[in-house]
């Protein structure tokens, strides 16, 4: 297994978020194997014994989505162990995923996020400044979590007004800035050379915390769920996640082109960013209702 995650590591170039899910996943597999069967070596599973955990997943009533990740990784591993030699025909061809219900992003609505941004008194201190600038970078351009707190001050072009921020599997793409974020870069970048010492860690990469330290996933979620408190009370609108579906339903509602939107979020294929359409069919809907006499 640990060759098979070197190979994620090193070929496949997945992030470190995505390893630590296959291993977390394959070594619950393995451990079911061993426990249920006494079987020590999960390549040598049929598809009768991967079938097995599946449903038992689902008898434990795991969401369907945490289940076809889960079959996914199994996916990934047995054709690596095919490609490799080390079996001689790959179980998951005879695996089936169970089937989810579409769920459409969760975003927060044009005017109440603006409304938080633009009239939100944040201090004109480093903490302030910063915490301004991770929403405005998050709903400014769309990037991942993981893609703001790996922004170096190498990445960006304030002359050019771009960012350069690496996504999945390492690949980089160009963000442009808007003006209103230039303004809160330039503030911040300010506050930061100001605060900590010329050459240091916290001169290098862009977004830090208090004690000069790059930022962390959690100190992104706690930030982001602080403010968003303030404008919506579901739970499922207050993560870093929302701003990212908020960009891209907002650029959408304005008439952006699908294939654009699609470059400015990193995505691999278009079907990734048309779950963003849902909001052209509810204007739609919108626009029927109320033009149309038998409606």
């Amino acid at each position: 297994m640990e060759l098979f995650f070197d190979y994620l590591r090193f070929e496949r170039r997945y992030s470190p978020h995505t390893v630590v899910s296959y291993q977390t996943d394959l070594r619950q597999f393995s451990d079911y194997l061993k426990t249920t069967y006494e079987l020590t070596e999960p390549a040598r599973a049929d598809h009768l014994l991967i079938r097995s955990w599946v449903v038992e997943l689902m008898q434990q009533h795991r969401d369907p989505r945490t289940v076809n990740r889960k079959i996914a990784c199994l996916r990934s591993y047995y054709k690596y162990l095919l490609s490799t030699g080390a079996i001689a025909k790959n179980p998951m061809l005879r695996i089936t995923s169970p089937k989810v219900a579409k769920k459409l992003p969760d975003f927060v609505p044009e005017d109440s996020l603006n409304g938080l941004l633009n009239s939100f008194d944040f201090p004109d201190t480093f903490p302030g400044v910063r915490d301004q600038l991770i929403l405005e970078l998050l709903y400014g351009t769309g990037i991942r979590l993981s893609e703001l707190i790996g922004i170096g001050h190498d990445d960006l072009s304030l002359p050019g007004r771009t960012v350069r921020v690496t996504g999945k599997g390492n690949k980089q793409r160009v963000v442009p800035l808007n003006p209103t974020l230039l303004i809160v870069l330039e503030r911040y970048i300010a506050h930061q050379q100001r605060e900590f010492v010329a050459g240091s860690n916290a001169q290098q990469v862009l977004l830090v915390t208090d004690k000069g330290e790059p930022l962390y996933e959690k100190f992104v979620y706690r930030t982001v769920k602080h403010y968003l408190s303030q404008i919506t009370t579901a739970s499922g609108q207050q993560h870093p996640h929302v701003l990212r579906h908020s960009f891209a339903t907002h650029l959408l509602s304005k008439g952006a082109d699908l294939n654009a939107i699609k470059e400015l979020l990193g995505h691999a294929n278009l079907a990734a960013t048309q779950v963003y359409t849902h909001l052209s069919i509810d204007k739609l809907k919108s626009v029927f209702e109320k033009a149309h006499p038998k409606a």
